[in-house]
């Protein structure tokens, strides 16, 4: 059987990096049958926060994934929290001790930054000289009198480590490029590239699918697995992503976690389908996804090593044809309805419904209901000073509403059908048409020169509340 991981550190924010990288893990446990474990991990106990993990279960959710596997659901391969594992970490160190290949270095941070400074005014790139690779037990008694709190740094071999990448292919790193690394730090704490081996071991981890940031750690994870005589897993290095002006995302680019995306009124399903296409694409020309066809499409080897591009203008149009086109009208009304709220347009479900069915076509986030919305909710109508002077020279155009009210006055219903009636009545009275007819409209009922169809607008507030806004204006102007 085989299984995937995806291993966040509770520390921040989902980034899209690592929601990208949760989603391929995803996507390739779901074509390939296979089993997909949430694993945390939290050995940075300083950034590391319960609020955070909690919040990356719930943006996870929102995007769509799910696991068999992980900290609030069942398995065998628990506990699925790294601070919880620290027993099991501390019987590999002392077995990599046992067996020669690890000990203990007493070197401080001074000594460590002379080193560092020699070798780069020499030109060369800095390895651990290897001074306490091969210490005594007098020596090393000496070290403990003084109570100096040693590092477990791993023994490194002299080789050149060879592994075959799914996504790049074959990948050869010497390890004279790293030299003999930290698996413990001073604190006891084991650090990320032995724990990590020990969690996808012990886990029956198949394949480790992550960021190209996690190549150069790569060769150092395995030849610890070779130490301590695990199987090791295929490997898989994503893409980074860049933004449109081709450096690393970050947050010059806008929003870059899932969390801020969903504020900004995205849909999750918008979201799962853009973030699919950073890095892969379909055999056919086309953009719009169920996750059914991404999942039977998916393949690591299609995926392309090039950096993937974040357009954040192709995922708001992208979102824009989920609105209009694939969520159902009451579905769209049900995750509005917190965006409504929080605009202070209070009302209830029907009228919500009416209003989205009225503005769907003409937004691309739930967020755009802020603007888009507001004719519905507010009939206090402002007048800008521009309009207020166009309002005094156009002959016409006092005339144009109030004749459009003497018609509606009397009616206790007023329909879109009944209102584009009423307006031909006046293109023939008055004999004008188009914006000479419609613009004096649109100002006295919303204030505004653009906007939803005032067809749909007058159908949605009503006879009162038309009558209401058309009175005010012939009020302020007369």
């Amino acid at each position: 059987m085989k299984r995937v991981r995806f291993a966040p550190s509770p520390t921040g924010y989902l980034h899209l990096g690592n929601a990208r990288t949760a989603l391929f893990n995803y996507l390739f446990a779901k074509h390939e049958r296979a089993i997909l474990i949430l694993r945390i991990e939290d050995t940075d106990l300083e950034r590391s926060k319960k609020e955070y993990e909690d919040m990356l279960i719930e943006d996870l959710k929102w995007l769509g994934i799910s696991w068999e596997e992980g900290p609030d659901v069942s398995g065998n391969f628990g506990p699925y929290r790294q601070s919880e594992r620290v027993d099991i970490y501390k019987k590999y160190v002392q077995k990599l001790i046992e067996e020669g290949h690890a000990y203990y270095c007493y070197c401080s941070e001074e000594e460590l930054e002379l080193e560092r400074e020699k070798a780069i005014s020499e030109g060369r790139a800095y390895r651990y000289s290897g001074k306490c690779r091969n210490l005594t037990p007098e020596d090393r008694k000496v070290y403990e009198e003084k109570r100096i709190k040693p590092t477990v740094r791993f023994k490194v071999p002299d080789k050149i480590v060879v592994f075959e990448d799914i996504i790049r292919g074959v990948v050869e790193i010497d390890t004279k490029e790293f030299g003999d690394f930290v698996i413990v730090r001073k604190d006891g704490i084991p650090v990320y590239n032995f724990v990590v081996v020990i969690d996808d071991a012990l886990m029956n981890i198949s394949h480790v699918i992550r960021g190209e940031d996690h190549l150069s750690n790569t060769p150092k994870q395995i030849v610890i697995y070779e130490a301590l005589g695990f199987d090791i897993p295929k490997f898989a290095h994503l893409p980074i992503i860049l933004g449109e002006d081709r450096t690393k995302l970050s947050k010059r680019h806008g929003a870059v976690s899932v969390r801020a995306l969903k504020d900004e009124g995205y849909l999750p399903e918008a979201v799962f389908n853009a973030l699919s296409l950073l890095g892969w694409h379909p055999k056919e020309e086309k953009e719009i996804l169920s996750k059914e066809e991404i999942f039977n499409q998916f393949r690591l080897e299609d995926v392309n090593s090039s950096p993937a591009i974040f357009d954040r203008t192709k995922l708001r149009w992208m979102n824009g044809v989920y609105i209009r086109e694939i969520i159902s009208l009451d579905d769209l009304t049900k995750r509005a309805t917190e965006f409504f709220e929080g605009f202070g347009y209070i009302a209830n479900f029907e009228y919500y419904r009416k209003v989205m069915e009225a503005i769907r076509d003409s937004i691309e986030t739930l967020l755009d209901i802020k603007e888009r919305g507001r004719v519905f909710f507010v009939d206090e109508t402002i007048f800008s000073e521009e309009v207020i002077k166009e309002v005094r020279l156009e002959e016409n155009f006092y005339r144009v509403v109030q004749t459009f009210y003497e018609k509606v006055k009397d009616r206790e219903t007023l329909s879109k059908e009944e209102f584009k009636s009423i307006t031909k009545e006046i293109q023939k009275e008055l004999n004008i048409k188009g914006k000479a007819l419609f613009h004096p409209l649109r100002i006295a009922l919303t204030g505004e020169s653009s906007g939803v169809g005032l067809d749909l607008l007058v159908d949605v507030i009503g006879a009162e509340r038309t009558k209401l806004r058309l009175r005010r204006f012939l009020e302020y102007f007369g």
